[in-house]
């Protein structure tokens, strides 16, 4: 496991390069590593080198759609350590094991009143940045943490868990909002349609509060690692019909939930069919607009309810960083594959086209981690 004494990290703002290594998107499916200034940080915020980031389907989405402006450097799901600290910062200081949200509400709004805090003006301002635009900043060496983030979005990593297990909180929140969302009730049974590395969170989570679960995939090498977590009641889609099966497994009614974890519209008419009459659908990966086919008299006459849940809630904050750091999970087992910054092609190639047996991918950045434990 990572111990920060184990590292020569930064200890002042005078051992930081003038220059870093950083991700540069271009333009669509276009990223350049490229020379980019280290960012500058003004009173309250924080400098943090970055150990580990994962690489999550939103950013590959807007890499491969051209829906954000150029140029950026994105990554967001982002641990490290504290290499300088601004005016007024008491809580950290160099040398401190952090992950960081890049995303936190105001708490006061509309739309924080109402818990719908994806939607709040200062939850969609991104906090922390490499450079440019803010949005993210985990593909790089160091990422600037602006002030209400070290505030707010600011979570110690223990000296017994690993860079690794902890760049997964952000992701782990935005599982556990969608678990709640779709208010489970003990012995219900759930069916997780994709069993890449958020699907087997989902299920896990799914399972935790008391659901039996039932998940299908194209590929049975990802179904072997779900049912290492215990994820034991399988379809392997490429051969069985899953409704079908479903049904079979549900003395004909459907899954009282179905979870969609597969990115795009395509399945979505599968989920609700797999679903009983009075049943939830949340659609969890569909994060891009555009045309689906939904049969409405599901939603009327069969009185199906689809279910919307998107990024992180600030309420489950303490809940999935308790989740992530108490090892009830062992998520650094999702990982498939590190990459080093210099091979951000490959690594996004890879995750933005997955194999069978590739899960989640990380980036790990700079050459202050070499030779050490993850």
């Amino acid at each position: 496991m990572a111990i920060a004494g184990q590292y020569s990290v930064e200890t002042d703002s005078r051992s930081i390069p003038a220059a870093m290594q950083a991700a540069v998107y271009r333009g669509v499916n276009d990223v350049r590593l490229e020379t980019v200034p280290v960012p500058k940080i003004g009173p309250g915020e924080m400098l943090v080198r970055v150990h580990s980031c994962g690489v999550c389907g939103t950013d590959l989405k807007k890499i491969s759609t051209g829906s954000h402006s150029a140029p950026r450097i994105f990554g967001h799901e982002t641990s490290g350590v504290v290499a300088t600290v601004g005016k007024d910062v008491t809580e950290y200081r160099p040398g401190d094991r952090v992950m960081v949200f890049h995303h936190i509400p105001c708490r006061e709004c509309f739309y924080c009143r109402n818990k719908t805090f994806a939607q709040c003006a200062t939850y969609k301002k991104v906090g922390c940045t490499a450079g440019f635009e803010p949005s993210g900043g985990g593909f790089a060496e160091y990422v600037r943490v602006m002030d209400w983030i070290v505030q707010y979005g600011t979570v110690r990593i223990p000296e017994s868990v690993s860079f690794e297990q902890a760049c997964f909180v952000e992701p782990v929140n935005t599982c556990l909002k969608g678990i709640y969302a779709m208010n489970l009730r003990p012995g219900e049974t759930v069916l997780t349609i994709g069993q890449g590395p958020i699907g087997i969170i989902l299920s896990v989570l799914a399972k935790r509060a008391g659901a039996t679960l039932i998940t299908s995939d194209l590929y049975p090498e990802r179904l072997k690692i779900g049912s290492s977590f215990g994820l034991d009641l399988t379809i392997e889609a490429s051969r069985t019909n899953v409704v079908e099966r479903v049904r079979e497994l549900t003395q004909g009614r459907g899954a009282d939930a179905v979870i969609l974890a597969v990115g795009g519209n395509s399945l979505i008419r599968t989920a609700m069919d797999a679903a009983r009459p009075g049943g939830r659908i949340l659609l969890f990966a569909q994060t891009q607009h555009g045309e689906a086919v939904i049969d409405p008299a599901a939603i009327c006459v069969d009185e199906k309810a689809l279910v919307g849940s998107y990024s992180a809630s600030v309420d489950l904050q303490k809940e999935s960083v308790g989740f992530v750091m108490n090892r009830e999970m062992d998520l650094e087992r999702l990982i498939s594959h590190r990459f080093p910054l210099s091979e951000i092609t490959e690594a996004i190639d890879l995750a933005a086209h997955p194999q069978p047996s590739s899960m989640k991918v990380v980036i790990q950045p700079g050459s202050l981690w070499e030779g050490t434990q993850q």
